[in-house]
């Protein structure tokens, strides 16, 4: 099969990798129909050594079962399915406890022999546990909106959720990529009053304003913090919904929180160090909160949404290309020329 691997910093390529075949009995393999380009997939490509292992690369993807193993009992061949961007065995104490991407024998695309999401079929560990069907018949038109379940939309949603969002509320969201749109969304669905969208493009706030933003705030750094507390009598937002991952964002968040408030961080951090003491989180009894999403914890909760129409997720991919243009989405993400591309494999 053709599927996509990393080899350095700007070095992808799209390449005949082995075919995915059933390993253990709780596998599955699957189809892919559509898959895409992550945000966090652009920090190995600009940061990844030259003389590292090449490694395939993906981690969102939804498609048709093809095989399954004698143990597998909740998807079945020719159902169409959705994968989290984490595979988890559904029955530690970690996924009971609705944490499957810390799931003790879980694990991620792309890692320890498992192919990568932006491939043409991928072998699934515990079927079970990770992919969730798709009722119904679907047809192409609802394709973007069930690939954002494996993974922005079920990251925007674990930031508004994290945060308690709550109707009534003031909420900022730092950053106006796919997961901050989303997160926008999300606040919105929660019953968010006022949305405070912190962003620069204006293609990308316009879509944010569609979701649910009542103000875009273009200023960064002392200005953007001033013009937050400008709009928010001075007090600062309830929560505030950090979907960047960069020190500037999280220094922010900081500066816009209200007292009592909530950061909540889905931004992939690219520090270890933040400011956490008294003037920063304590003095203000401010509450700092986030992390990785386990998305197949949302799915099944955001998924009649997305299929009856009442939300459309989907809206934050604006390019499409085929597997073997791959390379081409990664290059218009990290020029900024496309939001979020879409990869068909098809």
């Amino acid at each position: 099969m053709r599927a996509t691997y990393i080899y350095g910093a700007g070095d992808v390529r799209v390449i005949t990798a082995p075919d995915p075949k059933l390993i253990e009995s709780t596998d599955g393999v699957v189809r892919i129909t559509r898959a895409c380009v992550c945000g966090s997939d652009l920090h190995p490509f600009h940061s990844m050594p030259a003389d590292a292992d090449a490694r395939p690369i993906g981690h969102e993807f939804i498609g048709t079962v093809e095989e399954i193993g004698n143990d597998v009992s909740t998807v079945k061949v020719g159902d169409f399915v959705i994968a989290p961007f984490a595979f988890s065995d559904g029955t530690c104490e970690f996924c009971l406890e609705g944490l499957q991407t810390s799931c003790i024998h879980g694990g991620y695309w792309g890692n320890g022999g498992i192919t990568g999401g932006q491939a043409e079929a991928v072998r699934v560990p515990y079927a079970d546990g990770t992919l969730v069907k798709v009722p119904g018949t679907i047809d192409e038109s609802q394709y973007a909106g069930l690939l954002s379940l494996s993974d922005v939309y079920a990251t925007g949603w674990h930031a508004a959720h994290k945060a308690q969002v709550a109707p009534g509320q003031t909420v900022t969201v730092i950053g106006d990529g796919a997961v901050g749109l989303l997160a926008v969304l999300s606040a919105k669905q929660m019953g968010a009053e006022r949305i405070i969208l912190m962003g620069r493009h204006k293609a990308r706030t316009d879509l944010g304003l569609t979701f649910g933003a009542t103000d875009v705030v273009a200023e960064r750094g002392d200005e953007g913090i001033a013009k937050v507390r400008e709009l928010t009598g001075g007090t600062g937002s309830h929560a505030v919904l950090e979907a960047v991952g960069f020190m500037p964002a999280y220094e922010q968040a900081l500066g816009v929180v209200r007292a009592g408030g909530v950061i909540s961080r889905v931004g992939v951090p690219q520090y270890e160090e933040a400011p956490v003491g008294r003037r920063s989180l304590f003095g203000k009894n401010v509450t700092l909160t986030g992390g990785v999403a386990p998305a197949r914890a949302y799915i099944e909760q955001l998924l009649p949404a997305v299929l009856d129409g009442t939300v459309n997720p989907g809206l934050v991919f604006d390019q499409t290309v085929k597997l073997e243009q791959t390379p081409d989405g990664y290059t218009a993400m990290d020029n900024r020329t496309a939001l979020k591309v879409m990869v068909d494999p098809t």
